[in-house]
């Protein structure tokens, strides 16, 4: 038995020596952040009067990723069940709370989401946390809200476009493109005089603007000059989450059972540049109508309520009777329209 003995101290000794904890570097997964204002299942009714306030404080508690560094929050805002595919960026800090959200813009948001004026709103509310490209980003649980919108004039956000069209003024606000979602992506018409050099501001000032440097399209801060080297009408697209970019040479045409070549080709429309509208007056059939650029189905519009609203690969537009019409195509603001008027 005696023999036995330095065996079993032995084994004593190396199962202790596994439980000890190991000091030293270890990973953290971190926390997820969570919300805590407002409260889940929140409601609340925007009024005018009330425009300029805060709505309410958005608190969330304070992230930790296993190691010091500077934690980057994003408070997103998206309609209930949507899963944040196209979430409103509502305020980006480096501390737990977002005391800046008013009233006024978060009904533009629900306005331009197509939110009706008087009727609840069922959104979702959530906290993004991140430190770098090399680490997961962590969110919150989604909270559950109702917000409900007054009817207003929209004041949708907007990115300014200085350049040598207009004298390289960031102020001009008539050469802006705008975020109907609030969501940081721009889209808007322009035309360019050829040979044009141009660049984005966040604002009606220099402070923050984008170019591109290399022509890669990714926007970089103080970034060379974007160049449109044709004369003509551009679609000007901008992701400013991701710093991607585009802007598209487009001639417009008028398509379909109702014109001349039915759904073969084009009647070309022309473009009015004291109006900036694309105009034809044409003979039609009673039959169906679109719009599409450049000869293609790539950019084309319809409309699905049959409300004068235009949306990217709508539907088709009935021409109830024949005779000789007169056709504006309006992208020259936030909203694109159209007019059908016979003569």
């Amino acid at each position: 038995m005696n023999k036995l003995f330095p065996i079993i101290a032995v084994s004593i000794l190396v199962l202790s020596s596994c439980e000890k904890k190991i000091d030293g570097p270890y990973l953290d997964f971190g926390s997820d952040p969570i919300l805590f204002t407002p409260a889940t299942n929140a409601s609340f009714v925007l009024a005018e009067e009330n425009a300029k306030n805060v709505l309410t404080p958005i608190i969330w508690s304070k992230t930790w990723f296993g190691y010091p560094a500077q934690v980057t929050y994003e408070v997103h805002l998206d309609a209930a069940g949507n899963n944040f595919r196209e979430p409103a960026i509502l305020g980006t800090v480096n501390q737990p709370t977002l005391n800046t959200v008013t009233v006024e813009r978060l009904n533009a948001i629900l306005l331009g989401r197509g939110f009706e004026p008087g009727k609840a709103a069922s959104l979702e509310l959530r906290v993004q946390a991140k430190v770098s490209n090399e680490v997961n980003i962590l969110y919150s649980k989604a909270s559950k809200i109702t917000l409900t919108p007054y009817k207003a004039s929209l004041n949708y956000p907007k990115l300014q476009v200085p350049g040598s069209h207009q004298g390289w003024n960031p102020a001009d606000n008539n050469t802006v493109i705008y975020s109907l979602k609030s969501d940081d992506k721009y889209e808007g018409f322009l035309y360019f005089p050829a040979n044009t050099e141009f660049k984005y501001t966040v604002g009606p000032k220099w402070d923050i603007n984008y170019g591109d440097t290399g022509s890669d399209g990714v926007l970089d801060q103080n970034g060379d000059n974007l160049k449109a080297p044709d004369a003509g009408y551009y679609r000007l697209r901008v992701d400013l989450n991701d710093k991607s970019h585009s802007h598209t040479l487009t001639h417009w045409g008028l398509i379909g059972s109702a014109t001349a070549n039915g759904w073969d080709a084009d009647q070309d429309m022309t473009y009015n540049a004291s109006t900036g509208i694309w105009m034809i007056t044409t003979s039609l059939k009673s039959g169906e109508i679109k719009f599409r650029a450049n000869d293609a189905w790539g950019i084309n519009f319809g409309d699905n309520g049959n409300n004068l609203s235009l949306e990217y690969d709508g539907a088709n537009i009935p021409i109830g009777e024949a005779g000789n019409y007169e056709i504006q195509l309006i992208l020259n603001t936030p909203l694109y329209t159209y007019q059908v008027t016979k003569k």
